[in-house]
């Protein structure tokens, strides 16, 4: 398949069968969802989570539906009837002809005086797992993980340790917005040293096959 990075944490995965694409956040280009077949959202924060841009994708393609947990799903499903799917940890389904399963349930801890939210990553096709804002470890091998670099809720061990953990053969960077272009020579140094994996940072609009 083709991966298509869009800014911060938004990815378009591309083959024959259809378009997908996850988190058109906020932080994301205004169009990143048009086109779209099928839509995953991990969870309500902002910047991954757009009412009008999920709206839009929606309106601009009758056939497209949305997969996401129940605190995104609730306000998008009056609109679009039968077209918003709820999932949750262990379930799987089919988007656009893309095999996916859902690994995960909350988001990482920002701080303990802030409630966590609920937090969905999606593994597709047995290949891509995109965590969402969580450090979740599939029960299973992948292939190629996207991995949140810059968070306010991690640090750079974190990021080395989560690689380590999931030993996945190649991770490309998401979660991305907030780390400033001074810093991102640390980061591809740091992470490509000790994480033991093929790591890449792509700009936004940059693709590579998968």
């Amino acid at each position: 398949m083709r991966f298509i990075k869009k800014r911060h944490s938004c990815v378009r995965l591309e083959k024959e069968s259809g378009t997908l694409v996850i988190d058109p956040g906020g932080f994301t280009e205004p169009d990143a969802a048009l086109g779209a077949d099928a839509l995953l959202v991990t969870h309500e924060h902002p910047d991954h989570f757009d009412e009008g841009r999920l709206r839009a994708a929606l309106e601009a393609n009758p056939a497209a539906q949305l997969w996401t947990l129940a605190s995104v799903a609730e306000p998008m499903a009056a609109a679009f009837p039968g077209r918003v799917h709820t999932v949750g940890h262990g379930d799987t389904f089919t988007a656009a002809g893309f095999d996916v399963e859902v690994h995960g349930e909350l988001h990482a801890v920002i701080h303990p005086d802030i409630p966590r939210v609920t937090n969905v990553g999606y593994l597709v096709d047995g290949e891509v797992f995109h965590p969402g804002d969580a450090l979740t470890v599939p029960d299973r091998p992948v292939e190629t993980l996207l991995l949140p670099v810059m968070a306010p809720w991690n640090k750079l061990s974190e990021v080395v340790d989560y690689v380590r953990e999931v030993r996945p053969t190649r991770a490309y960077d998401i979660h991305d917005a907030l780390l400033a272009d001074l810093a991102l020579p640390v980061y591809e140094r740091q992470i490509g040293a000790l994480a033991g994996t093929d790591h890449h940072h792509l700009g936004p609009g940059t693709f590579t096959e998968v």
